[in-house]
C-alpha cells in the first residue's frame, strides 16, 4: 500500500493534514481538532539543554514543558472553555506558520495502517488583549501522522517538538504548538 501511492504522495497528504490541523488550532475549532487525534496520542515539548557540544542530547528525556496523552489533552481543552480559565480569556491569538516539511520515515503499522513521520520548521506567533507586545516560539516538529488518506483520513498520532529555546518566554502554555 505504502509503495502504491509513494512518498512524495504521501508528503503532500502529510502537508496538507498539517496546514489544516494548524488552521484549526489558529480558529480555535478545539472540538474539531480533537477528532483528528488517535486514542493513543503521544504530545511532548521536552525542556532543551545547554550542554556541552559532544553531549548525547540537547534535550532533557525527563523533564517536559508539555507531555501529554489524549485524557490530559482533552483535559486542557475543556479547561479552555471553563468558567475558570483565567491564562486565557480573553483567548490568545495565534498564527502557526510551518515550513520546510520532510518526509522522515514510511511505515506500516502492526494494525496495518500507513504512519509517516514528518518533520517540519514551526514558528509560532501569538498575541494577546489590546498590547502590541506579541510572543515569538520558534523550533522543529516531528510528527507521526497514522491513518489511510481515505475516508477514514489521517489523525495526529505522535508530535514531539523541539524548541530553539531553552526558557520559553511566554507567560503561559494554554496553547498548542
Amino acid at each position: 500500500m505504502i509503495v502504491e501511492r509513494g512518498t512524495e504522495q504521501l508528503l503532500q497528504e502529510g502537508q496538507h493534514f498539517l496546514i489544516h490541523e494548524a488552521e484549526l488550532l489558529d480558529n480555535g475549532k478545539y472540538a474539531e481538532w480533537m477528532a483528528l487525534l488517535t486514542s493513543d496520542i503521544r504530545y511532548q515539548i521536552p525542556i532543551r539543554l545547554t550542554r556541552e557540544r559532544h553531549a548525547p542530547s540537547p534535550f532533557s528525556d525527563q523533564a517536559f514543558h508539555m507531555n501529554e496523552n489524549l485524557a490530559s489533552i482533552q483535559m486542557r481543552v475543556e479547561r479552555t472553555f471553563s468558567d475558570y480559565n483565567w491564562a486565557e480569556d480573553p483567548p490568545s491569538r495565534t498564527r502557526h506558520f510551518l515550513t520546510n516539511f520532510r518526509m522522515a520515515e514510511v511505515r506500516e503499522s502492526s494494525e496495518g495502517a500507513v504512519e509517516m513521520v514528518v518533520v517540519s520548521n514551526l514558528l509560532l506567533f501569538r498575541s494577546r488583549f489590546d498590547s502590541p507586545a506579541y510572543d515569538l516560539v520558534s523550533g522543529e516538529r516531528e510528527d507521526t501522522i497514522r491513518g489511510s488518506g481515505s475516508a477514514g483520513g489521517w489523525k495526529l498520532a505522535k508530535r514531539f517538538v523541539r524548541l530553539d529555546h531553552t526558557t520559553m518566554g511566554i507567560s503561559s502554555l494554554g496553547i498548542f504548538l
